[in-house]
C-alpha cells in the first residue's frame, strides 16, 4: 500500500474543486502536502487553512501550461523537499464548445493543461523516484477519455491522450523494473461546478459525482495502488462495447445520455454556451469556462 505518513505529495489545480478535496485528504492523511495552482487567492486560503490545522504544506502559484514555469517550478520544490514520493496531476480545464466554436487558442490551452503538462511535470519528478526506485504517479483522466461526446472534441481528445500516457508509463516502468506505481482515474462529470448544467438520462446508472465521494475513492484507490479507477462502475463498460459495431456503439451512447449531456453546460460562468447551431458558428463564437480541476 502507498502510505502518505511522511511523504511529500505534488497536488496539481489544488486550489479548488477535487484538487482541494484531495489536498485536505492527504494532509490529515500526515502527508507533507506540496500545493499547485494558477489561482493564487484560493492557493493562499487553502494553504492558510491547513497550517492552521497544524497540517505540513508547501505552496507554489504554478500555471502547468507553461512548459518552464513547470521546469522552475519543480526545481523550487526539489530544492526544498528533496525528492517528491507521490505526484498527482489533477490540474485540468473544459471549453464545453462545439468543435467550430472553440478558438485556436482554447483548443492549444485544453491540450496544454489536460495532456502535455502531464509529460512536463512527470518528466520533472521522475528522475527522483528512478533514482530512490520508490514513487507513485497518479492522472486524473475522465470518463470523456473512454467515450466522446459533443462539445467535448478538445476535452475528449485530451483525456484519451491522458488515459494513454497513464498506459504506456505503466508499461515503461514495468519494462525497466522500476518500482514506481501509476493510477489512473476516469470519472464521470463531477458537481465542482466545472460542468455546471451537464445532465444524466439515467442518475442511477451514471450519477453526476458528489466532489467529496470521488474525493474519497481517488485517495482510496492511492493508497492500495489500484492501477485504475473507472467512477461510477457502470463507465467500465465502455471499453468492451469498443468491440461492437460502431453504429451499435453509438446508438447505445445515445440512448444512455451522453450524447445530449453537455447540451445544457453552463460551466463557472453560469452562462449557456452559444452557437449551438452548426451554420452560425463562424458567426457567433463565444467565450469558455475552464478550471483547474478535473
Amino acid at each position: 500500500m502507498t502510505d502518505f505518513a511522511g511523504k511529500n505529495v505534488v497536488i496539481t489545480g489544488a486550489a479548488n474543486g477535487v484538487g482541494r478535496l484531495l489536498a485536505e485528504r492527504v494532509a490529515a492523511a500526515h502527508a507533507r502536502v506540496i500545493l499547485w495552482d494558477v489561482d493564487a487567492q484560493a492557493l493562499h486560503e487553502l494553504s492558510s487553512n491547513l497550517k492552521r490545522q497544524r497540517l505540513r504544506v508547501l505552496s507554489y502559484r504554478c500555471d502547468v501550461a507553461d512548459r518552464e514555469a513547470v521546469k522552475k517550478t519543480a526545481e523550487r520544490v526539489l530544492d526544498a523537499c528533496g525528492h517528491v514520493d507521490v505526484l498527482i496531476n489533477n490540474a485540468g480545464v473544459v471549453t464545453g464548445k462545439l468543435l467550430l466554436a472553440a478558438t485556436d487558442e482554447e483548443i492549444e490551452r485544453t491540450f496544454r493543461i489536460n495532456t502535455l503538462a502531464l509529460f512536463w511535470t512527470t518528466r520533472a519528478f521522475l528522475p527522483s523516484m528512478v533514482g530512490r526506485n520508490t514513487g507513485h504517479i497518479v492522472t486524473v483522466a475522465s470518463a470523456g477519455g473512454l467515450v466522446g461526446a459533443p462539445r467535448l472534441t478538445d476535452y475528449s481528445a485530451s483525456k484519451f491522450a491522458a488515459v494513454g500516457f497513464d498506459e504506456a508509463l505503466r508499461m515503461e516502468m514495468l519494462h525497466l523494473g522500476y518500482r514506481i506505481r501509476t493510477t489512473v482515474v476516469c470519472p464521470f462529470y463531477i458537481n465542482t461546478g466545472m460542468f455546471e448544467g451537464v445532465k444524466t438520462r439515467f442518475s442511477w446508472l451514471l450519477p453526476i459525482l458528489k466532489p467529496e465521494y470521488a474525493a474519497d475513492r481517488i485517495v482510496h484507490a492511492i493508497k492500495n495502488n489500484r492501477r485504475r479507477l473507472i467512477m461510477p462502475r457502470f463507465v467500465g463498460v465502455t471499453p468492451p462495447l469498443r468491440m461492437l459495431p460502431a453504429s451499435w456503439f453509438d446508438a447505445l451512447v445515445g440512448f444512455f445520455g451522453v450524447s445530449r449531456s453537455m447540451d445544457e453546460f453552463v460551466g463557472r460562468e453560469g452562462k449557456l454556451t452559444q452557437g449551438q447551431d452548426p451554420a452560425a458558428l463562424a458567426e457567433a463564437p463565444v467565450g469558455s469556462d475552464e478550471d483547474t480541476d478535473n
